[in-house]
């Protein structure tokens, strides 16, 4: 579905302002409890268990599965994929939005919220396909909308909620809290994808009301998870804005005081420094960032293409792939997590990124024969797993150790609108390859993307860690 130096030297307490839950309103120097800290990380935890299953209901490859039985075009898949991407540039509205509210909480609620009750709609259209009150191309349309204003809400509440999380969870433990958190995310698809798949494929009404049964289910698991949000610790925006100011000039006297003995009057450097135009590493940051996700974007949205359209295999076998590959990522992502706390995010960015570019030419030797299918598959998709887990996880610490804690939502909204515009660009470009076959196909496509992922790795030579030597 990613930035503030909030903590204290003690690393389960924070000062950060007016902090409550969403019941209790606490003053703006008020200290979180230990145990509030460690309530709202396990709250975090069981909300995204909950949305690993609301996410395999309403995309990846039980959607794509979907869309391939209502006979969907190629254009489809790559609007499928651009969709919520191109809808990130709405996320500055939404931190913007989100910065003059006074809850986190009841702001999530009122996006994600409102978005995830959205996909009902889908299954009364299912239903209605099932009763012949409306043909297949328009349920495809009816997909696409769905898609396109669900991923509008969430982002304009994506930001908020990154901004929410990155005050809870203490910067010395955000690579293991996240490593921790995303593997109880992929054990969630480990288990629940293969099972979702033999719904689909064995459901007495066919696959496309099967695939309605678990749309349903996933979009009640979605809801709940809302409710955990409600045990974390909320945050008002504006306390927290107002009260960064003073924590910087109080951080900045006390700096003088600790070199010269006398306290000088503070410049306004660091309002300078908090300009989003002025930050060169953030814009370092932004450069990398757009570039990678195009280079991604190109081929990744067409993998599952290939294998359900090209190799026409059963969507049995590709929620088997899926579910190896979370198991992988379970696996390695504590060990990145750790591993990012010990040595930093860009070195394993860098390392990691190189062999992540280079994966895309392993799909051009993969044919139908048993061996591809059942051994040289499943490799693929357990170090694609592997892999991506180092990927994800530390692109989200970069970037929440970057961004500064005023306004942060507004420099995750722009880093998510940037990456969203460039993914989506990345897509358009992947879909009209996959169209013209003097191209190449999904091959060139392939080979293509891995080229451009190499690339995009360059920025990361320059950009500068927070915290690292």
């Amino acid at each position: 579905m990613d930035f503030v130096q909030v903590e204290t030297t003690a690393p389960l307490t924070l000062e950060i302002p007016q902090i409550a839950l969403p019941s209790t309103a606490l003053s703006p120097t008020s200290r979180i409890p230990k145990d509030s800290i460690r309530t709202s990380l396990k709250a975090s935890t069981a909300d995204s268990v909950l949305a690993a299953v609301y996410s395999l209901g309403t995309g990846g490859i039980l959607l794509s599965n979907f869309l391939v039985e209502l006979g969907a075009s190629p254009v489809v898949f790559g609007m499928l994929c651009s969709i919520p991407m191109l809808v990130n540039l709405i996320q500055p509205l939404g931190a913007y939005l989100s910065e003059r509210s006074t809850s986190r909480f009841q702001y999530s609620l009122r996006t994600h919220g409102i978005g995830r009750l959205l996909w009902l709609v889908l299954v009364i259209g299912i239903v209605g396909v099932s009763w012949g009150a409306i043909n297949t191309h328009q349920l495809v349309i009816l997909t696409l909308l769905i898609v396109l204003f669900s991923s509008l809400l969430g982002g304009l509440g994506a930001a908020s909620w990154l901004s929410w999380v990155a005050m809870i969870v203490p910067r010395r433990l955000r690579g293991r809290y996240f490593g921790i958190r995303n593997s109880a995310a992929s054990l969630t698809n480990l288990v629940c994808v293969p099972i979702a798949g033999l719904v689909v494929s064995h459901w007495y009404g066919g696959s496309l009301q099967g695939y309605g049964v678990v749309l349903l289910v996933s979009i009640v698991f979605g809801i709940a998870g809302l409710g955990c949000q409600y045990f974390q610790v909320d945050v008002n925006p504006r306390s927290q804005n107002t009260y960064y100011g003073k924590l910087t000039q109080t951080n900045e006297i006390q700096s003088e005081v600790a070199k010269d003995e006398s306290c000088s009057v503070p410049t306004p450097q660091n309002q300078l420094e908090s300009s989003i135009w002025k930050n060169s590493n953030f814009l370092r940051f932004l450069l990398y960032l757009s570039f990678w996700t195009l280079a991604v974007n190109l081929s990744s949205p067409f993998f599952n293409l290939y294998m359900l359209d090209t190799l026409d295999l059963d969507v049995s076998y590709v929620t088997i792939y899926n579910s190896l590959q979370a198991g992988a990522t379970l696996l390695m992502l504590i060990l990145w997590g750790k591993l990012a706390d010990k040595i930093g995010n860009r070195p394993i960015l860098i390392c990691i990124g190189i062999l992540v570019a280079a994966t895309p030419l392993l799909w051009l030797g993969i044919g139908v024969n048993r061996l591809d299918i059942w051994l040289w598959l499943p490799l693929l998709h357990i170090l694609i797993g592997g892999t991506w887990a180092a990927i994800d996880l530390c692109n989200n610490n970069i970037q929440l150790a970057i961004a500064p804690i005023k306004n942060q939502s507004i420099y995750f909204a722009i880093a998510a609108a940037v990456a969203g515009a460039s993914g989506a660009l990345g897509i358009t470009i992947g879909s009209f390859i996959v169209q013209f076959a003097q191209f190449g196909g999904l091959l060139g496509l392939f080979a293509l993307s891995s080229l451009f992922r190499l690339t995009a790795l360059v920025p990361l030579m320059f950009l500068q860690e927070p915290g690292r030597g």
